[in-house]
Formats: C-alpha cells, structure tokens, sequence
C-alpha cells in the first residue's frame, strides 16, 4: 500500500501545514460525488484514528481512512499551476473511468 507526493505536492502541502501547528498532516479520503461516483477530498488532519493508514513523505503525514485507501492505493499526488489556478492533481492507477469534467472517478466492482 503506498501513495506518493510529488516534490510540488510534498512542498505545497509542507508550506499549508507549517501555516497549521495543530495538523498533524494532510487527510485523504473519497466521498460520493459528481456524475462519475467519487471524488477526491483533501483536509488537514488533526489526528490520527486507530485503524487509519499513514504515510510520510518528505516531512509531510499523509493519513488515509481504510474504506478510502482501497479505492486510492497506488495514487500519486501531484500539485500544479494553471494560469492563475492551482490545484491537488490525482493519478489514481485504481480508477477505471471519470467524469469529463475532471471532478469525479470511478473503481472497479468491489470497491
């Protein structure tokens, strides 16, 4: 089980924390939503739960609920600059389709 920071999300997600001294790292999960299923949500952690995954990466925690980390094992995270937009991009090897607007993925049956 693994997900990997890009150096551009690992030093984003290092300059939001240090902002935050009661994080203990970033929080990702996958919520029902938009026209595909899921989508990605990214928050702060303030604590670590008993049966959570955790990765670090960088100096950065990255904590993950198990009903999550079936559908996101294996992502990479990266973050980029668009113009005046920024944002958390997900390679996520486990989706098998999205929404075109980008805001949602699909997994497999078992998930």
């Amino acid at each position: 089980m693994s997900i990997q920071l890009t150096p551009a999300a690992a030093e984003r997600a290092r300059s939001f924390l240090h902002t935050r001294p009661d994080a203990v790292g970033l929080r990702l999960g996958v919520k029902k939503s938009g026209c595909s299923g899921f989508g990605y949500a990214m928050d702060l952690a303030t604590r670590v739960e008993e049966d959570d995954a955790v990765f670090e990466q960088d100096g950065v925690k990255l904590v993950v609920d198990p009903h999550s980390l079936s559908m996101v094992d294996g992502t990479t995270i990266d973050f980029v600059r668009r113009g005046l937009n920024q944002e958390f991009v997900f390679d996520n090897p486990r989706a098998t389709g999205g929404c075109g607007c980008g805001e949602s993925f699909t997994v497999s049956e078992g998930f």
